[in-house]
């Protein structure tokens, strides 16, 4: 015996069949890209990272290989662990966990011991993004969760000094960081310095142009905001002439520009698209906002670095930021 269903029932079951995750709340028209997948922009990051990387093994030789191992093989397995535990099929293709794997990494000193990493990698996995849900539902940037974690809690261990390799002291592992070095001791790191990376800090943060060439690459390839790192920059850069000058002498604006984490967090940190906004004026409000607070960190406060905190606080403020700045209906007067 067969029924008929009715036209209730028929408009519930093609409902049903409809994922919520597709629909589309924006007003018309509707512009998709199909080359833009997940996979395709976390490849694009991996590749943009190889200059930091490259530059991070060349300075720190194999300390910098094993930090990022460490930190690979943690994410990928918390990963796995994490989807598992839903009953989900572990999501390592998307390159999502290497992605994260890799920028903790590079955010962590060479010192940095073991365990560290390790445990940043289980709380940037589990916490700063399995517990809101997986891809695309975390508020936070999960690297600098398990970072701003391991920071508070073994701020000894990550600031230790001195490091050994194959029997010999590397030099540049015995000084302090140029913005240390500038804070405490007023002592002036050389631009070349800055540029080339033979300076001390964390992995990915000291040579200025790995990080611009990675970060240019982003931008052309559109997998990143190129809204973000300028006005990050820019009001960076304000900030720094309104306290130094346009001094051609000491630390000058150019030094706060290429010292730091400044610009691996603007084009590597802040422009990651599930914690930044999604809307253009809403974009410049962000990075404007986390430029603004990296500067205010650095010249008023003790502590000489504050990516970070600042990256974390704004993304906290863009679900308002996107709402905000929601743009008007295609048409409306």
């Amino acid at each position: 015996m067969t029924m008929k269903a009715s036209g209730m029932e028929k408009t519930d079951l093609k409902n049903a069949s409809v994922d919520p995750t597709l629909t589309e709340v924006a007003p018309s028209p509707h512009l998709v890209e199909g080359g833009r997948t997940t996979r395709r922009m976390m490849i694009d990051v991996l590749v943009a990272l190889a200059p930091l990387v490259g530059a991070a093994i060349y300075f720190f030789r194999w300390s910098a290989v094993r930090q990022m191992a460490i930190c690979l093989a943690a994410c990928l397995t918390v990963e796995a662990l994490c989807a598992l535990m839903r009953r989900r099929r572990p999501p390592l293709a998307d390159g999502s966990a290497a992605v994260t794997a890799i920028i903790l990494a590079l955010s962590l000193p060479a010192t940095a011991p073991w365990y560290a990493g390790v445990i940043g990698s289980m709380v940037a996995i589990g916490i700063g993004k399995a517990l809101f849900g997986g891809l695309g539902m975390n508020l936070f940037n999960p690297a600098m969760v398990g970072r701003a974690f391991v920071m508070i809690s073994f701020a000894g261990a990550l600031g230790a000094a001195g490091y050994q390799d194959a029997g010999s002291t590397i030099d540049i592992m015995t000084q302090a960081t140029p913005l240390t070095a500038f804070q405490q001791s007023g002592v002036v790191t050389g631009l070349a310095d800055l540029l080339i990376g033979r300076t001390n800090g964390s992995l990915g943060e000291t040579s200025a142009l790995a990080c611009l060439a990675g970060g240019l690459f982003l931008c052309l390839r559109r997998s990143a905001a190129w809204r973000i790192p300028a006005s990050m920059l820019a009001i960076a850069a304000l900030f720094a002439i309104l306290q130094t000058g346009f001094t051609a002498q000491g630390w000058t604006p150019a030094h706060h520009l290429c010292g730091g984490a400044l610009l691996f967090g603007a084009f590597f940190i802040a422009t990651d698209p599930v914690s930044s906004p999604l809307t253009p004026q809403g974009q410049m409000i962000y990075g404007a906002g986390i430029g603004a607070l990296v500067m205010i960190i650095r010249i008023f406060s003790g502590y000489p670095e504050g990516v970070m905190f600042a990256v974390l606080l704004m993304n906290g403020l863009t679900p308002l930021i996107n709402r905000w700045t929601i743009p008007p209906p295609f048409g409306e007067q």
